[in-house]
């Protein structure tokens, strides 16, 4: 995957000018344009872009990942705070409050090697056919990570998890993630900037894959930087001609992008988390808002 050609990257941000200044009240993806605003200031200190620091905030280093939410968050889910660059804040942008999920690279202050995340996460539904959990909710992308690397590019929005039989792969794996990668173009001062974001599904090919051998990436659509975009992911157990389906399914911007899991038997959760998850050079800015989460156990 190569980065986006100049030609290619003007024409985006020439298309995004166009849309934020003719269209209606209501678009494709089911949300109000008047959420397309440019980047608000959001209240954290924001460290320049780099890479090998700690990129640590004063106040934002919680001793625990499971501590320093704010009290009764617009989101739902409990805290996974992996990150000393920023505590989850609110912003309101046009009728909605947005919980912000901002990570930097190398940010991860609690003594392990893994990526930083601020993310949030729910119980997990057993394997039986017709459990299921579902996740709904709109985001807004402001930032991804970049790193000179392509393959490294982009940021977490959220995933499906769920163990399995059999061993193999991490104790706790990740079934599929949506990743978002950064689209440049040249904004109105003619700086090179992130202008939109290729969202694709990172599943997969067998249970406990992971690199470039374990997992696949599947494009699935772009989004506009700061646009609000409805998403769902649904992930369970059914039947279907007698067969035992494990399957993902996602609906970003009133559009399905469904997918069934692999080795379905070994299966025995399902689980989904959402915020902002790896970022290998600069800095990710997530926001989510209108959270809502269901749970059936069979």
């Amino acid at each position: 995957m190569k980065k986006i050609t100049l030609n290619y990257k003007l024409t985006a941000i020439a298309t995004l000018i166009t849309l934020g200044a003719f269209y209606s009240c209501e678009r494709e993806d089911g949300v109000s344009d008047s959420e397309m605003v440019v980047e608000e200031s959001i209240s954290v200190g924001l460290a320049s872009k780099n890479s090998g620091s700690s990129n640590c905030t004063p106040g934002a280093s919680n001793s625990s990942r499971t501590i320093g939410d704010m009290a009764n968050p617009v989101n739902d889910g409990k805290i996974d705070d992996r990150s000393c660059f920023s505590n989850y804040s609110e912003t309101r942008v046009g009728s909605r409050t947005y919980g912000n999920y901002n990570i930097a690279v190398g940010s991860n202050h609690l003594g392990t090697r893994l990526q930083p995340r601020i993310e949030r996460s729910f119980p997990r539904s057993n394997e039986k056919v017709g459990s299921y959990v579902e996740f709904k909710g709109v985001f807004r992308i402001l930032e991804v990570g970049d790193t000179p690397n392509d393959r490294d590019d982009g940021t977490y929005i959220a995933q499906a998890k769920g163990k399995h039989t059999g061993g193999g792969g991490s104790p706790d794996p990740a079934i599929c993630l949506f990743l978002a990668k950064p689209v440049y173009g040249i904004d109105g001062q003619g700086r090179r900037t992130q202008v939109s974001f290729d969202i694709y599904r990172e599943q997969i090919n067998f249970r406990g894959g992971s690199g470039a051998s374990g997992r696949t990436l599947v494009f699935l659509t772009n989004v506009g930087k700061g646009r609000a975009i409805s998403f769902e992911l649904k992930v369970g157990f059914r039947n279907v001609n007698g067969s035992k389906v494990h399957y993902a399914n996602a609906v970003i911007g009133g559009r399905n992008y469904f997918w069934n899991i692999p080795e379905a038997n070994r299966g025995t959760q399902s689980g989904i988390r959402y915020g902002a998850y790896r970022v290998k050079g600069g800095k990710a800015r997530i926001q989510w808002a209108n959270t809502n989460f269901r749970r059936i156990n069979k």
